[in-house]
């Protein structure tokens, strides 16, 4: 049985990603609604987010490379998935951004 502290990690990676997804989506979002500050606003809430899962991934890499044991288990699996998924959503908000910015005007823009 795995002491509870070695799914700490992976839930707190689980945590930040889902925390970072839910930015992208809210930048998506407000693009749509032609809010482009309201946008860049949420993908640098997002990168932040990211950065600090990054950071926990980081650690376990660096702490396997260092010799010490890290137990990889279906939750940790589960944790790194989630990451990806956020990484990936955060790229494409980015581009959906660009993309309402692009055919449709700003809020409170005159014709």
């Amino acid at each position: 049985m795995l002491d509870p502290a070695d799914y700490e990690a992976a839930f707190q990676i689980i945590s930040t990603a889902g925390a970072a997804k839910s930015e992208s989506m809210l930048a998506i979002r407000a693009a749509r609604e032609g809010d482009q500050t309201a946008a860049k606003e949420a993908l640098a809430r997002a990168d932040e987010v990211l950065h600090e899962a990054h950071t926990l991934q980081t650690d376990l890499i660096t702490a396997e490379a260092r010799g010490q044991s890290v137990p990889v288990n279906v939750i940790l699996i589960h944790a790194q998935d989630h990451l990806t998924g956020a990484i990936l959503i955060r790229d494409l908000a980015e581009e959906f951004v660009h993309l309402y910015a692009a055919v449709r005007p700003a809020v409170g823009a005159t014709e």
